[in-house]
């Protein structure tokens, strides 16, 4: 249903405000540079600063974008379960081809807590869910066991995005799933090795200024090019090392006002770059080919 490069579209600000015109050439670029899905408002898209009726605008500026020649797999998710339903059920109102349902932020709850919340997303709508596992951001694990469960129980509960940073996570994830059920890695390091043991494709955060790479390496993999992929993950893997230099989405946006892309503007607790990370970011894009020496 899903697979290949889907990027963790950045959400562009101007003058403190959302840059819908600029959000809009963004759809249009990774149309162009073989991307194939865009996810709006998720981690690197800065959704816990967005105000909820921002939320809904940049989902509906996306996909009017796209016009239905990508996927657009809408991040809903929310820390309150009740609110996650009514941004679900937006994107499904709104046409969005799925939904992307982080794992509730700070409550830390239960397993059985998780798959509740999950149960009532996923009974709130007819379009498909990936749930997002990231435990560094929301405190909390969402394990193997309780994904089978929602995977069995939920049709439209169809994959994940895991970011636990863990390849025996992820390999106990496909053990334990149906066999339709997608595994997208969650982190751009891990997109090789997550392919290798059954994955589908990454959710990028890098895939935000290297599209066309991103997209390659997943096209690569999947047309047995084992050795052409290889150096491919390791030529991408200093940048990508370069996007997590500071709390994302920080270093991804400052690379893309450096590159012409758009600001570097992030919202607060979100800041600047140090003059120690953005160095490092320069040297980064300068030994990839992106900025001239």
């Amino acid at each position: 249903m899903f697979k290949g490069s889907i990027v963790a579209i950045v959400t562009p600000f101007k003058e403190g405000r959302v840059d819908e015109k600029k959000l809009a050439q963004l759809v249009e670029f990774h149309m162009k540079n073989g991307t194939h899905a865009i996810v709006p408002c998720g981690t690197t898209g800065e959704s816990p600063t967005l105000s909820t009726a921002e939320h809904e605008h940049v989902i509906e500026i996306c996909i009017a974008a796209a016009n239905k020649k990508i996927p657009i797999i809408a991040g809903t998710g929310s820390n309150s379960t009740d609110e996650a339903v009514l941004l679900t059920k937006h994107a499904a109102k709104a046409g969005a081809s799925g939904a992307l349902v982080v794992g509730p932020y700070y409550n830390r709850p239960t397993q059985k807590g998780y798959y509740l919340h999950f149960k009532a997303i996923a009974q709130s709508v007819d379009i498909p869910i990936i749930i997002y596992n990231i435990p560094g951001r929301t405190g909390g694990n969402i394990e193997p066991v309780t994904i089978a469960k929602l995977a069995k129980d939920f049709s439209n509960i169809i994959g994940i995005k895991e970011a636990s940073g863990s390849l025996d996570q992820m390999a106990m994830v496909k053990l334990l799933c149906p066999n339709q059920f997608a595994l997208f890695s969650g982190d751009d390091a891990l997109t090789l090795p997550s392919l290798s043991i059954g994955g589908v494709g990454v959710i990028s955060v890098v895939a935000n200024i290297v599209p066309k790479d991103v997209a390659r390496l997943c096209d690569l993999f999947s047309k047995g090019d084992m050795k052409k992929a290889q150096e491919l993950h390791y030529k991408l893997l200093p940048l990508v090392k370069a996007m997590f230099l500071e709390s994302n989405p920080s270093p991804v946006k400052t690379a893309m006002e450096l590159l012409g892309m758009c600001s570097s503007q992030v919202r607060l607790p979100l800041c600047e770059l140090s003059d120690e990370s953005l160095a490092k970011l320069k040297i980064a894009l300068k030994e990839y080919g992106l900025l001239k020496k």
